[in-house]
């Protein structure tokens, strides 16, 4: 690859990785929310006799979040997949512009 080609696919790999850093903050910013909703609904239920409407309803409510939360961080992890196999690339890409500079400059 020549030095050009590299440089523009290091800008371009350093912009996914950005991306997906981004994706992932706003999972785990997600993530902290739903903990924070399903515990107000665990103290919401302490109040309420288990067999009533109210209390089947927040138990409901609480399940749905347990697997909105569950997706998020099945999300999460394809996410870190990605960028792993983008910082690796960025590594190979960083040593290939290092290769091709000690070349242009007479390091063979």
């Amino acid at each position: 690859m020549g030095l050009i080609v590299s440089t523009i696919r290091l800008i371009q790999l350093n912009s996914m990785r950005l991306d997906l850093e981004y994706k992932l903050m706003l999972i785990n910013s997600s993530r902290l929310q739903l903990t924070a909703s399903t515990g107000d609904l665990e103290t919401l239920g302490t109040d309420l006799d288990p067999d009533s409407a109210e209390a089947k309803a927040l138990q409901k409510r609480q399940e749905r979040l347990k697997v909105v939360e569950q997706r998020l961080e099945e999300q999460a992890q394809r996410y870190q997949i990605q960028l792993k196999m983008i910082e690796s690339e960025i590594q190979s890409v960083n040593s290939s512009i290092d290769s091709n500079i000690q070349m242009s400059y007479g390091g063979r």
